[in-house]
């Protein structure tokens, strides 16, 4: 069975919360789950009136352990909390790393309007993400580096008005993991209520007739029940010839 690599691109430390059961799914196969965050998320005012440069490294601290509990690799880039533009530059940017670590499917923010989902960098981080994937197969964007050409689908978190297929991945076995990174956030900066879990994770499951499921929109493969979101094949895809980009 080859292993797999799964890229998780959000834009705030804690963000991830909501794709920790998947995460542990993937890693559970044996894959590799790296974690890469836009921004250190120190515009927070968890901490009081303290410097966002002091937030920011106690943030980058919270990311580790996040990485540390899911036993995923983790990555942040430099962009600013709360003033991610989705632009070329952007795009350009993460290319690159989506050139270096080469994944075979991506989780990231997409285009719903519930509240919290809408924040801007929200936002604007999954279409950074999304045009990434595209960006990182053309040799002189992301040269030296090798161009990442292969296929990449893109599953984002979903909405409740979303029309696009539901990917729905059965986490009842990493319940207690789920909370214990719930807890971890909730005693460092108040976020994670252990029922507000709860009940996400029952609300996602219980059209799949699961105790506990993470609900994606499928944006290129079909929508249904899977133990891991990879592999993953892509629905009615037509290949384009290979030719140098």
């Amino acid at each position: 069975m080859a292993s797999k690599t799964l890229l998780v691109g959000l834009a705030h430390p804690d963000d991830e919360v909501g794709a920790a059961g998947t995460m542990l799914a993937q890693r559970a196969r044996g894959d590799r789950v790296v974690v890469v965050w836009l921004t250190r998320g120190e515009m927070t005012e968890a901490f009081g009136p303290i410097p966002s440069d002091e937030v920011a490294a106690i943030r980058t601290e919270h990311g580790r352990i996040a990485g540390e509990i899911l036993g995923v690799e983790t990555r942040f880039l430099d962009f600013h909390d709360c003033s991610v533009h989705a632009d070329p530059a952007a795009a350009r940017q993460v290319a690159q790393v989506i050139a270096e670590f080469r994944p075979d499917a991506l989780i990231t923010w997409g285009d719903a309007w519930g509240r919290g989902m809408r924040h801007p960098d929200h936002q604007a981080s999954g279409k950074i993400f999304r045009d990434a994937i595209t960006l990182a197969r053309i040799a002189k964007v992301v040269g030296p580096t090798v161009p990442h050409r292969e296929a990449v689908p893109v599953f984002t978190y979903r909405g409740a008005h979303s029309t696009l297929p539901a990917v729905a991945v059965d986490v009842s076995a990493y319940r207690d993991q789920i909370h214990e990174l719930g807890r971890f956030y909730r005693e460092s900066i108040g976020f994670g209520d252990a029922d507000w879990i709860d009940q996400r994770l029952r609300m996602s499951g219980e059209p799949f007739g699961l105790q506990y499921a993470e609900v994606y929109d499928a944006w290129e493969t079909r929508g249904g029940l899977f133990p891991s979101l990879l592999p993953a094949e892509l629905e009615g895809e037509l290949r384009h010839p290979d030719r140098p980009l």
